[in-house]
């Protein structure tokens, strides 16, 4: 992948440069779905996160658990989840927009002293297109564009996943080479300078 095609995939709308990683291990918990669906979503965030050379926890002793969820029916419920307001700010705001343009997913991250992630939210919202697509797809993407602050933009013309000839979803070579580049520990886990590309462009492979 050019310098060029990384320096895409941190760009955002605005054309600020922004790319962030995690500066501590993830701590998820997953609502809204079954037992059997909930050792996926975990799964996929485990293989995602060992890629990347980072880490899960049980807890996160600042925040208890730094990585929440949600799978819901309807944007509503997370209006009605008590306490969420207190920490995605503007919700109810938020909620109104996603109704708008009728989203079936959307990705909340705050962030540390040092602009590193430092705990995320992630909502999808199993309308009728995401309920036909199968579990492990859904959270291996979840997964996949949790592990990094991306573009708002990065994966609106090709998907961070491509599909075996035998229908499996798995994760492109070249997006899993950005994702183990930026946790090289070389670099800072925080970057708004688009120099920055250059120096992930430079580590592709090395970390494999």
């Amino acid at each position: 992948m050019a310098p060029e095609e990384i320096s895409a995939l941190f760009t955002r709308s605005d054309g600020a440069y922004l790319c962030a990683r995690w500066g501590r291990p993830l701590a998820p918990v997953v609502f809204g779905v079954e037992d059997e669906t909930l050792s996926v979503v975990k799964g996929a965030f485990q293989a995602v996160t060992t890629l990347a050379g980072a880490e899960m926890a049980e807890t996160d002793p600042e925040l208890g658990s730094n990585l929440m969820i949600f799978f819901l029916r309807d944007w509503q419920e997370l209006v009605d989840t008590p306490n969420l307001d207190r920490l995605i700010p503007d919700l109810e705001p938020l909620v109104r927009r996603l109704r708008a343009a009728e989203a079936n997913q959307y990705r909340f991250f705050r962030f540390d002293a040092a602009g590193g992630i430092k705990a995320a939210f992630v909502f999808v919202r199993m309308d009728s297109e995401m309920s036909k697509v199968p579990a492990e797809t859904i959270a291996l993407s979840q997964a996949v564009q949790t592990i990094l602050l991306w573009s708002d933009t990065a994966f609106s013309k090709s998907a961070p996943l491509a599909q075996t000839p035998a229908g499996m979803a798995v994760l492109r070579p070249d997006i899993a080479d950005v994702i183990r580049a930026v946790y090289d520990p070389v670099l800072p886990v925080a970057a708004g300078d688009p120099a920055h590309a250059l120096r992930v462009a430079a580590r592709l492979g090395r970390s494999q």
